[in-house]
């Protein structure tokens, strides 16, 4: 039986998803290892910057391409030139100063793939919260694999498998919206109203980021916590989907609201409620996302953008904080 081109999709770009994440971590943890502390931090920053808040103005293009597999494909190529790139940087002697174009292929690739894959699912799956969940959940064990595995192998393994997807996607027929979605226009909600959610939301995202890395701040920094935690975050995503499909969205964010209250009061009792909080939070992850399709329909690659953009500055001021 042949399976529908919209969750072939779907599939692709969720392992793709980890994928990316982890060949852009391998490469600056490659990088780190050579390098002192000091001279490596401005260029983790670099990364994220490019990485994160550039997200906005990609995704405006996702929305305005019509083949956006071109997306992917320059992805493909950038992270394959940040690859090679780094092969140079570690090996080839006075050659650090490349460092920042390391970073800068890294960041804009992982950019461009986001919002390629944010946009694909939300417009493939008229926004089925489920599938939103999906997607963005991987991404988080891809982070974790290559912070903990870091290594050449692991990076050429990871590199080849993005390279075949990304051909493979070539051969799947992009989905596109149902006919009530196409219809779907934003004016059927004022400016104000958009300016104003659209701002809500980011809020909410900076605030979720915020409160993840104040819990993950109490865990131990080793393997297997890093592990424990990244696939944590990725099942919360997911979850959080299924649980906004069968529950509805309020019940359900009032049921990890409460959650989190509890796991806020008892914080002190140890590393499993540090987890289940981590778990918790992400859960309301895909709900975000959803909410911002919803309110900028046609334009979903910018609202995937905005989302990923407000992720830096809870990021940073929990840094700051903690």
């Amino acid at each position: 039986m042949r399976v529908p081109a919209v969750y072939q999709m779907t599939g692709f770009s969720s392992v793709m998803h980890l994928l990316v994440d982890g060949i852009c971590v391998c490469c600056m943890y490659l990088m780190a290892s050579s390098f002192s502390d000091t001279h490596i931090l401005g260029i983790f920053l670099l990364y994220n910057v490019l990485a994160f808040l550039s997200q906005p103005f990609t995704g405006m293009w996702a929305d305005r391409m019509e083949r956006k597999h071109w997306m992917l494909l320059v992805s493909a190529v950038l992270l394959t030139l940040a690859v090679l790139a780094t092969s140079v940087v570690m090996n080839v002697e006075y050659c650090s100063a490349g460092m920042p174009v390391v970073a800068a292929l890294l960041g804009v690739g992982n950019s461009l793939f986001h919002v390629w894959g944010g946009k694909l699912v939300a417009v493939g799956t008229d926004n089925d919260i489920r599938a939103l969940g999906v997607f963005v959940a991987t991404g988080a064990l891809g982070l974790s694999l290559g912070m903990v595995f870091f290594s050449w192998t692991l990076l050429y393994v990871l590199l080849i498998s993005f390279c075949l997807l990304a051909v493979a996607c070539l051969n799947v027929d992009e989905p596109e919206a149902s006919a009530d979605a196409a219809n779907v226009n934003v004016s059927r909600f004022s400016s104000a109203f958009v300016l104003l959610a659209v701002t809500a939301i980011m809020a909410v995202v900076m605030l979720r980021s915020f409160v993840s890395e104040s819990f993950s701040a109490g865990l131990s920094k080793n393997s297997t916590m890093l592990l424990m935690a990244g696939a944590l975050s990725m099942l919360g995503k997911m979850a959080g989907g299924w649980m906004a499909h069968w529950l509805g969205i309020v019940r359900m964010l009032v049921l990890v609201m409460v959650i989190l209250a509890v796991c806020f009061l008892f914080r002190g009792l140890g590393t499993m409620v540090l987890l289940a909080a981590l778990f918790v939070v992400n859960c309301t992850m895909p709900v975000t996302l959803y909410l911002a399709n919803i309110v900028l329909p046609g334009r979903e690659g910018l609202a995937f953008g905005l989302l990923a953009a407000a992720l830096m500055p809870g990021y940073l001021i929990a840094l700051h904080l903690l």
